[in-house]
């Protein structure tokens, strides 16, 4: 891996979290994802499972994570299974990880051997009355392909009838969100590597630049610092294209006189940051643009505020509607008749800005975590409103990262990458 080996005591905190929630007499699994081929003898790049790393900081292929508190033998109360390696594989695919290695790295003494997980299971399956599958239950998921553990699930299920089923997502979601101080600062280097790469281009971004040009300095930035890459699908839109809130293309040609938004951001260590920067493609902030960029900065500091323990999501986002529809009228895009005529599933300022504001950021970039109840301190969630206004052929969305703290303001981990007007148009216009 390119990141530095993240300490074990992260994990085993993990765990611990996780297994004060499990029921009596119950096991869970965890199951690595699958390696997905591309044709012939190609394959995407391996991402682990993030609730398998969250658990175990295992990332690798061919793993799985028991976790069974009451285990009679107490070596079995956690146990990880890797794939067995060789000099042979060492040769062709490079090391992997011994036993010693995963002990290491997760901090759990019991290691076997990926071929002995059939018989250790059986053997502990006689002491358990329930078992928890790691199903998918992000609000935003929309998986049609089988996984690893959808297979595991599906077999368990034949082979052991009388047993009883639970969910691991409840507890992950509760868990998950909540970051401990080690997980913070991987983010906050995640951010640090988006910043880097960020300033570069501000210097890189004129007129007749291409888009998948400025996605490669990013890109280089990124991979220098230790990073995969980009944490998400890039999105580098210049002109009308930032109108297209998952453009990806990335392809045209940056404009004099056209605003070019970017919402790219860097991972380190399985843990994503998420920027949203828009800038003048030429420099300078014509007075409209600069009069639409200022209503978004304003919307995303005061929605920052909002971030504090006990602030309900659906209510906030309520909040920085009504924030929008005052910025919205004052920008004349809407009027007061718009907003007393409007459609309340679907408010008038949702014609501009119709996205949503915030969410949990972590292991994913639409992280796990609680949305239904009040928000805790150090949870880590997003900022980004915009406004989009094809008419003009300008779109503008800002967004940072922030962590919630226990008093007072959410502490911004991008604070540092450049988000003002004046900043902005000083970097772009000084000479290297």
């Amino acid at each position: 891996m390119k990141y530095e080996q993240i300490p074990q005591q992260l994990f085993v905190k993990n765990r611990k979290k996780f297994m004060a929630q499990m029921k009596p007499k119950s096991i869970a699994v965890f199951n690595s994802n699958d390696i997905y081929p591309i044709g012939a003898d190609s394959t995407m790049p391996f991402e682990q499972d993030r609730d398998l790393f969250y658990l175990s900081g295992a990332d690798q292929e061919e793993t799985i994570l028991l976790l069974f508190p009451e285990a009679h033998d107490k070596k079995h109360r956690e146990v990880l299974f890797v794939r067995e390696t060789n000099a042979h594989i060492a040769v062709w695919e490079g090391a992997k990880l011994t036993k010693e290695k995963a002990t290491e790295v997760s901090g759990i003494e019991t290691i076997y051997w990926l071929s002995d997980f059939d018989k250790v299971f059986f053997d502990l399956m006689t002491e358990v009355d329930t078992v928890y599958f790691n199903t998918n239950e992000h609000y935003r998921q929309a998986v049609e392909t089988q996984t690893r553990e959808d297979r595991f699930i599906a077999k368990c299920k034949q082979d052991f009838p009388a047993h009883q089923w639970a969910k691991s997502s409840p507890i992950l979601q509760e868990i998950r969100g909540i970051k401990e101080p080690e997980e913070i600062a991987l983010l906050q280097t995640a951010c640090n590597i988006t910043e880097k790469g960020f300033r570069r281009l501000l210097s890189f971004v004129k007129p007749g630049v291409l888009e998948y040009e400025i996605e490669a300095e990013l890109l280089h930035e990124f991979i220098r610092n230790r990073s995969k890459g980009f944490a998400y699908t890039p999105i580098i839109a210049s002109g009308n294209n930032a109108n297209v809130l998952h453009y990806v293309e990335n392809n045209l040609e940056c404009k004099d006189g056209d605003m070019l938004l970017m919402d790219v951001a860097a991972e380190y260590a399985n843990y994503s940051s998420d920027l949203t920067r828009t800038i003048p493609v030429n420099g300078r902030f014509s007075p409209r643009q600069k009069e639409v960029y200022e209503a978004v900065l304003r919307v995303k500091n005061d929605a920052t505020a909002m971030l504090v323990p006990g602030t309900m999501w659906a209510e906030y986002h309520k909040e920085v509607g009504l924030l929008m529809t005052s910025e919205l009228l004052g920008l004349g895009l809407l009027d007061k008749a718009d907003v007393q005529n409007e459609n309340k599933d679907w408010p008038a300022y949702k014609k501009y800005f119709m996205h949503g504001t915030s969410h949990h950021i972590g292991l994913n970039t639409h992280d796990y975590g609680a949305l239904k109840t009040p928000m805790k301190a150090n949870m880590v969630f997003t900022v980004e409103p915009g406004i989009y206004i094809p008419e003009e052929k300008m779109g503008i969305r800002l967004e940072d990262d922030v962590v919630i703290q226990e008093t007072g303001a959410p502490f911004n981990l991008m604070a540092n990458i450049p988000i003002e007007v004046a900043e902005i148009e000083e970097l772009m216009n000084t000479k290297a």
